[in-house]
């Protein structure tokens, strides 16, 4: 019997409807390089294998290679990288082919992390499908003046087109989470929907406001945006940042960088 570890956040989906309207919202053709991550024991890798014929899966459980491989024999070409998704090198995998297609039921622990890794290699990537916890979904999706609006909200907005698909409840899982979950589609940008002339200052500048949420701009900003930037990007210093819309964020990062922070 194949049992779930807490240690990795294994929740494994056995659902078939659920199962099939994740392949059906993905739906995997014949030659494309679909990557899922954390397969478990299997139950969306033989469907996109039967689809497609081949996919590279990461699974950091070795216990679970076994029965996956004796669950997709026959079905197609199933690669295993046995390690840390937050260790691989998905720009290598990537290499000079087309763009991968990747997917999967993230553990809820380490689900911001991936995000952020896949999206820094953007460009190696046509999309992403996952199954996440719902906040976690309603965070990426937020719009400005919402109590889920964030970092994780804004750093999306510059980077991929967040499209929310369906809800799936803790019964679809063994064994069950304790919370709902959801399947959101990932489409990274060629380019950001808005000028964003320094991606690094924006991220710091974004990082910094929402560490300090209750504080105004001009306070969980200062020394890293001044009077006169707020001026140049025509942003009031008394808001808050989870009033400040994605481009609002990129205007500031746009700014003369401060005496202060230059030192």
């Amino acid at each position: 019997m194949i049992r779930a570890r807490k240690r990795y956040g294994q929740h494994f989906l056995h659902d078939p409807g659920v199962i099939a309207r994740i392949v059906a919202a993905i739906d995997p053709r014949p030659g494309e390089r679909i990557v899922e991550i954390g397969p478990g024991p299997g139950a969306l890798t033989a469907p996109l294998l039967e689809s497609c014929g081949r996919v590279e899966a990461i699974e950091i459980d070795r216990d679970l290679i076994a029965p996956l491989r004796a669950r997709c024999d026959g079905l197609g070409e199933l690669v295993i990288h046995n390690t840390d998704v937050l260790k691989f090198d998905f720009r290598a995998l990537r290499g000079s082919g087309a763009p991968l297609r990747v997917c999967g039921n993230l553990p809820y622990n380490i689900s911001t992390p991936v995000l952020f890794r896949l999206l820094a290699v953007g460009d190696c990537i046509a999309d992403l499908h996952f199954m996440l916890q719902k906040e976690v979904v309603q965070r990426m999706a937020a719009e400005p003046g919402s109590r889920t609006y964030g970092r994780l909200t804004v750093m999306l907005a510059a980077a991929c087109r967040v499209e929310p698909l369906f809800r799936v409840g803790r019964g679809a899982f063994n064994p069950p989470p304790a919370v709902d979950s959801m399947v959101v589609r990932l489409v990274p940008y060629p380019t950001a929907p808005f000028p964003l002339p320094d991606p690094a200052r924006f991220a710091r500048l974004v990082a910094a406001a929402f560490m300090a949420r209750r504080k105004t701009l001009r306070n969980g900003l200062r020394g890293l945006v001044g009077p006169e930037g707020f001026a140049a990007a025509g942003i009031d210093p008394g808001q808050r940042p989870e009033t400040v819309a994605p481009a609002e964020f990129a205007a500031l990062a746009a700014t003369p960088v401060p005496a202060a922070e230059v030192l």
